[in-house]
């Protein structure tokens, strides 16, 4: 087995592409740092190229460093493991689509405040990476838009979303002529969203790509800055809408039928929950009740 001390120094060492650096950083001499990828080296072969100024990782290097990263991650996890029973300690690790987890997020940093021996990592991802992220032991928990298949996890029901055209605030929309007037606002999940939603409340009418787009932006916390300013309206998902700063300059533009989505909760079932999870849990669905959405629409 290699030498936890080299493997930091090494890990450290290509970080910072710097010996001296390196050294500051661990608290430790130089030549230590040196003594260290020299015994790494005796037993793995080239790992650097040494250049004036410079630092390159060789093929075995960069194998090298991948395993660091898995050993760094393994004692993270044990140590996450050891302490599972403890409720207001330690890391509570969660990963979800950008729109329920930007209503999430300061939900979670109320309750770290409440409990300061929390540490809150959050990640936003699509529904393909939360559940590779949680099968791989990556994240504790997760929620998805689409309910997986898999005996490797425990899955339900977390809450229901549904999607909303919403519009500039003061703009009358009564019909489609007014969606024409006012222009699409897109994003990444945008043409899907506005296709199922304006197809039910405008039966018989284009599709939405025969709307006028008056723009496209991938970061959903700024999805709604171009509709606030009047450039057009949106259809995205109502955690979303509540999440944004300006609700002043926005409108929701009311109408039926619904489309609700149902967001799933995903963890292994293979192990308990950790007591801190469970909290965390506990917490957010007294908020975030199936019961605050009752009305089901088309999935």
């Amino acid at each position: 087995m290699l030498n936890p001390q080299w493997l930091r120094s090494f890990a450290n060492l290509a970080e910072l592409g710097s010996f001296t650096r390196c050294a500051e950083r661990l608290d430790i001499t130089q030549a230590a740092v040196s003594q260290h990828v020299q015994r790494l080296e005796e037993r793995l072969g080239s790992l650097l190229i040494r250049r004036p100024r410079q630092l390159e990782l060789t093929p075995a290097g960069h194998a090298l460093l991948a395993y660091c990263a898995e050993v760094a991650a393994a004692d993270h996890r044990l140590q996450q493991q050891l302490t599972a029973g403890e409720a207001e300690q330690g890391e509570v690790s969660l990963i979800t689509p950008g729109s329920i987890g930007l209503a999430l997020y300061p939900d979670l940093l109320d309750l770290q405040h409440a409990h300061p021996g929390l540490s809150i990592r959050h990640r936003f991802a699509p529904d393909s990476e939360v559940l590779a992220a949680v099968l791989e032991n990556q994240f504790e928990l997760g929620l998805v838009t689409l309910r997986p298949e898999d005996p490797r996890l425990q899955v339900s029901r977390f809450a229901e979303e549904p999607l909303e055209l919403v519009a500039p605030a003061g703009e009358s929309v009564k019909g489609w002529i007014d969606l024409e007037r006012l222009g699409f606002i897109d994003h990444p999940d945008g043409l899907a969203m506005a296709g199922r939603l304006l197809s039910r409340r405008f039966p018989g009418k284009p599709s939405v790509r025969s709307l006028p787009c008056h723009g496209f932006i991938n970061q959903i916390s700024l999805i709604l800055e171009p509709v606030a300013r009047g450039l057009g309206f949106s259809v995205l998902p109502q955690f979303a809408r509540l999440g944004f700063s300006r609700p002043e300059d926005i409108q929701v533009v009311d109408g039926a039928p619904q489309v609700v989505d149902t967001l799933w909760l995903l963890h292994r079932a293979e192990w308990p929950l950790s007591a801190r999870a469970q909290l965390v849990l506990e917490r957010l669905r007294l908020r975030y009740s199936l019961a605050e959405h009752p009305k089901k629409g088309p999935r």
